[in-house]
């Protein structure tokens, strides 16, 4: 079987972890705060905080934003539905905007569309690590007085402008689920440009408490912490960290390579008459975190009948990016029709570390068949 994925971990992430075990101290600890250091210099930030998932990211920040009932969250539907799940989580009101045909990101122009009076901030999301453009979104949430909320799940090593794809933001969440180039199993991070965020936002996600279980037993005496505010459960554990330090560093080697074999499909691809694929914007760098197809409208099978082809050739490939307005939680009525065109017509086609050439080849040659 030719996985869609496949994280690649090694002997140096299983010792990491071995050694954080070792040490006693296996909760949210020293190296949770090295992590920290180490994500928001790679990703261009003042700060880092060290959460759970992605998913709390985008609650917590919501959060610390003041967000809640009554409040309009613009949101795109062509993204996994934990982005829309965020603004629900508050109280908050997701509204489902449109995409760009060849992104799948948020534009100034689709997001315009459904801006109304209650609007507090929109979520854009740099969508299977294809970055959106940033100034251009800035631009309009600042004259709208609206925050601007990164969803980078996906884009741990995309660039904007020559900079890490959020570099400076005011707040950004990302994700180390297994599917994303960095991975600790589960967890995620919020980078900040605001060092007073930072320090709530760290309170915020251990319940509230005044100081951290690690500053407690780092002190001499006794510290009785307080309860200053409701919080959460969103902690990163020190062995998840261990392993998300390991990977931060094989990070450039492995955005290298899906870059590589990125180019390689491209070329490859080419010979499908109609057959559309994910690549660089003019204003920055995708890591490929997703290498997704948009079949070509000539074909008038469906993506399940594609997947499926290939999953009986055995090739793993998966849907494209969801429309969260179309699923049962959500049911929402909405003029979306490059969201509905690009979630009924794309795919992503396998990648990863450790793919072969002729892995490619396989996937390549029985796409085309398919089609044929």
């Amino acid at each position: 079987m030719i996985p869609v994925i496949r994280p690649w971990l090694g002997e140096q992430e299983a010792e990491a972890a071995a050694e954080a075990v070792r040490s006693g101290w296996v909760a949210q600890g020293p190296r949770v705060a090295e992590f920290e250091k180490a994500f928001a210099a790679f990703a261009g930030s003042e700060q880092g905080v060290a959460i759970s998932s992605c998913t709390t990211g985008l609650h917590l920040a919501l959060h610390l934003l003041g967000i809640g009932p009554g409040d309009e969250v613009v949101v795109p539907s062509f993204s996994f539905i934990a982005t829309a799940n965020a603004a629900k989580y508050v109280g908050a009101i997701p509204v489902f905007a449109d995409v760009d045909p060849y992104t799948g990101n948020l534009t100034p122009e689709t997001i315009s569309a459904v801006l109304s009076p209650r609007t507090a901030a929109v979520i854009g999301v740099h969508q299977g690590g294809v970055p959106f453009d940033v100034e251009v979104l800035e631009a309009l949430c600042a004259a709208k007085q609206i925050a601007l909320v990164h969803d980078s799940a996906c884009a741990a090593g995309s660039t904007y402008r020559g900079q890490p794809v959020s570099a400076g933001a005011s707040l950004a969440a990302w994700s180390f689920h297994p599917r994303k180039l960095l991975t600790t199993g589960e967890g995620g991070m919020l980078t900040t440009s605001n060092p007073e965020w930072a320090v709530r936002l760290r309170r915020l996600r251990e319940h509230g408490m005044s100081m951290s279980a690690a500053d407690r037993h780092a002190s001499s005496g006794v510290k009785l912490e307080q309860y200053e505010e409701v919080g959460f459960n969103f902690r990163m554990t020190d062995i998840q960290a261990a392993i998300g330090l390991v990977q931060l560093a094989k990070l450039a080697e492995v955005i290298a390579r899906r870059r590589e074999f990125a180019e390689r499909y491209h070329k490859l691809l080419a010979e499908i008459d109609g057959l559309r694929w994910v690549s660089d914007p003019e204003y920055g760098t995708t890591n490929y975190q997703s290498f997704w197809v948009v079949l070509p409208d000539a074909y008038q099978g469906t993506v399940v009948d594609v997947l499926e082809g290939l999953l009986a050739r055995g090739i793993s490939a998966r849907r494209g990016i969801m429309a969260s307005h179309l699923e049962r939680a959500y049911s929402t009525p909405a003029d979306l029709p490059v969201t509905s065109y690009l979630t009924s017509r794309s795919l992503i086609l396998p990648l990863y570390h450790q793919m072969t050439e002729a892995e490619q080849d396989t996937v390549v040659t029985t796409l085309a068949e398919i089609l044929r």
